[in-house]
């Protein structure tokens, strides 16, 4: 995107989060207008910025909401992507609603078993381990190629 910073990498690697943002046993999921997936919102660490600034600003830019982070959830690695992400169990920090942007269609609240069938795999994956509600953050490789995730058709 222009004017933006380069995103941080340390030795090869994106680094990025995400936020889970959770209310009353259902997670906060968005349409990605892009592709027409749902994920989280989130995204990479901009040069200088911490991992709870990127956070928050990314969550600001894609839902329009502001965030209380509760605690991590997991590290994901991308391998095939030269990319980790640490994704964040968070609350609302107060009433402002969710809404769409340059980056996102549509916004909704759903429960971990009833994900949209269009959820990014790795994404499903990540909303799953929070609804586990286990204290310790979970170490997770997540090897499949966006295309396999996205069961997208080569292009010619």
């Amino acid at each position: 995107m222009a004017g933006k910073k380069s995103s941080a990498t340390t030795r090869g690697f994106r680094i990025a989060c995400s936020a889970l943002i959770e209310r009353g046993g259902e997670y906060l999921m968005a349409r990605r207008r892009d592709i027409g997936w749902w994920n989280l919102p989130g995204g990479g660490l901009e040069g200088g910025e911490t991992v709870e600034q990127g956070l928050a600003r990314e969550t600001r830019e894609e839902v329009g909401v502001e965030i209380r982070v509760i605690r991590l959830v997991g590290v994901y690695s991308k391998p095939q992507k030269n990319e980790v992400v640490l994704t964040f169990l968070c609350k609302l920090a107060d009433d402002t609603p969710p809404t769409t942007s340059d980056e996102v269609s549509e916004v909704g609240w759903f429960r971990a078993d009833a994900l949209p069938e269009q959820t990014l795999p790795k994404h499903r994956q990540r909303v799953l381990d929070a609804a586990l509600g286990q204290p310790e953050a979970i170490l997770r490789a997540q090897t499949t190629a966006t295309e396999d995730d996205q069961r997208l058709i080569p292009r010619e």
